[in-house]
């Protein structure tokens, strides 16, 4: 049974950093490609970022790059997501999913497999 368990969020400043993680299991995981989405409320989801299998491709929403890093340990079976200079239009439900075959990094579906979401708070 595939599992993606995202942890890390929480409530946090304007200005201040927040590291999300999403350990999967039951899956071959350093054959996906891992994405984070997110949904705020009243909201479409919306993409934030990938990471191909071996953690050199990367791919980022224009308006994330350089305030947020994917990043995946394969030996853990986990993918990260870095969050600086957070900002309240960063309050949302945030997802990690995983892409077995990689293609359209950045469409939600071409995910297969979901968590259940992580809550992320950014107070002004």
């Amino acid at each position: 049974q595939v599992q993606l368990v995202e942890s890390g969020g929480g409530l946090v400043q304007a200005g201040g950093s927040l590291r999300l993680s999403c350990a999967a299991s039951g899956l071959s995981f350093s054959s996906q490609a891992m994405g984070w989405f997110r949904q705020a409320p009243g909201k479409e989801s919306e993409f934030v970022a990938a990471i191909l299998w071996s953690g050199r491709n990367k791919y980022y929403a224009d308006s994330r790059k350089g305030r947020f890093t994917i990043s995946r340990d394969n030996e853990k079976n986990t993918v990260y997501l870095q969050m600086n200079s957070l900002l309240p239009e960063d309050t949302a439900v945030y997802y990690c999913a995983a892409n077995p075959g990689g293609s359209s990094p950045r469409a939600a579906m071409a995910y297969g497999y979901w968590g259940q979401g992580t809550q992320v708070t950014v107070s002004s």
